[in-house]
């Protein structure tokens, strides 16, 4: 059996999960997760814990176990904790804020980039120290946003200006090599 799908996911306190068939429902302090799962593995609660099983040790029924799990688990963590990725702009000029929910980022183009916050997702920006916090429930959902945000201006190699992960490293390039007399 698989080691992680084996695991049984802690339900919480304050964590209400509701089953129908494939389909699970988790509703939490920090909100409500519905996802739908194959049909080829059933999940069931007991005792505060949800226990994933399949039906049989076929690869693809094997990879599906772990999977559903390792999702079922997300889905609780967010509802309860919550899921964030932090970006870090960098460059001369360029700058994160605000405007009510939504994102504008001055990044080198002839106009501000607006971006809206999907639903369940919040921006926080820190001017200061040029990082913008994306915040949700879905962990798919807030690595995607993230992603996008860092997509409208990918970090360059040669100054190393650009959207990057906290703690991304870029590796620089030297540049033109000059006229050696």
């Amino acid at each position: 059996m698989s080691r992680i799908g084996r695991s049984p996911v802690k339900v919480p306190g304050g964590v209400q999960v509701s089953i129908d068939g494939p389909t699970v429902r988790v509703k939490g302090p920090k909100g409500e997760l519905t996802r739908a799962f194959r049909p080829e593995i059933t999940i069931h609660e007991a005792g505060g814990q949800l226990i994933v099983e399949r039906p049989s040790d076929e690869p693809s029924v094997r990879a599906l176990h772990g999977l559903t799990r390792a999702l079922l688990n997300n889905m609780v963590a967010g509802v309860t904790t919550g899921f964030s990725k932090q970006l870090q702009v960098e460059g001369v000029g360029y700058r994160a804020e605000k405007s009510g929910k939504d994102l504008m980022l001055s990044v080198g183009y002839s106009h501000p980039v607006h971006i809206p916050p999907p639903d369940g997702i919040s921006f926080e920006v820190d001017d200061k120290s040029r990082l913008i916090t994306v915040r949700g429930a879905d962990k798919e959902m807030v690595g995607q946003v993230a992603a996008d945000i860092r997509k409208v201006r990918l970090p360059e190699p040669y100054k190393g200006k650009g959207i990057r992960y906290v703690g991304e490293h870029v590796r620089h390039k030297a540049g033109k090599a000059g006229k050696v007399a």
